[in-house]
């Protein structure tokens, strides 16, 4: 996979994406990540990129311009790749498990990172998505692209030593993930569901379903209701309100 990144910041990106596993999908040449300054694109000597609204208002907008020549010279450089471009905005389609794995089944992303009050509305004709990290509002686009790499790297094949790590993440079933444990069996009294350790793997996966609806349903009990629940499972949160209710 290929990744641009359209920043004013292009330093921001020097640390978090050359450690962990974004690191050594890079190393192993999983990743291109190139990140570049499209203020190097800007049409004036002073390399302005940002203006004031036509018609007033608070703040200054990106100016369309540098943005557009900047996307122009990486499209003219890969035009054989298929391209997703993504604005970092906070008026975006929110970000979850299931843009991540949708993003992971292209071969060129590009991301550009916002800042000042926003955007002149027509860069917005030269993007196919716009997206947001969540309901608030940070500084810059950059740190929410970074997450969105990050969630949506993992997800390539080779990237992570272990393949069924990210089939059965929080979200990634529809449910949040069971509780894990690892040695030792006691810690200060604290002892490992003895089903963990009997060595019944059906009774295993029966008691890591159970406790995953069990999860879902005390914290995030929203997701629930857009999961089609087997008759299992249906029986399963039975139980569990039932157990929670005694």
């Amino acid at each position: 996979m290929r990744i641009d990144v359209l920043t004013l910041f292009p330093r921001m990106f020097e640390g978090p994406m050359g450690e962990s596993i974004i690191g050594k999908a890079r190393a192993k040449n999983l990743l291109e990540l190139n990140v570049s300054n499209f203020r190097d694109f800007s049409d004036n000597k002073h390399q302005t990129v940002d203006d004031y609204p036509y018609g007033g208002g608070a703040g200054m907008l990106l100016k369309v311009q540098p943005v557009y020549e900047n996307l122009e010279t990486i499209k003219q450089a890969t035009p054989q790749t298929k391209k997703r471009i993504i604005l970092l905005d906070p008026a975006g389609k929110p970000f979850n498990q299931a843009m991540a794995e949708e993003f992971s089944q292209e071969e060129h992303l590009i991301f550009i990172c916002g800042h000042y009050e926003g955007y002149d509305e027509r860069i917005r004709s030269l993007v196919t998505d716009e997206v947001s990290l969540g309901d608030y509002v940070l500084t810059g686009g950059e740190l929410g692209a970074m997450v969105m790499i990050d969630a949506t790297v993992r997800l390539l094949p080779d990237v992570l030593g272990n393949k069924v790590s990210a089939q059965t993440d929080s979200h990634s079933t529809g449910l949040l993930e069971h509780p894990q444990y690892t040695r030792p069996a006691i810690f200060n009294d604290m002892a490992v569901p003895s089903v963990l350790t009997s060595g019944n793997h059906k009774l295993i996966e029966e008691w890591q379903l159970k406790e995953s609806l069990r999860r879902t349903y005390l914290r995030r009990p929203d997701m629930l209701a857009n999961l089609q629940l087997t008759e299992q499972m249906q029986k399963m949160l039975i139980e569990i309100k039932q157990e929670i209710n005694n």
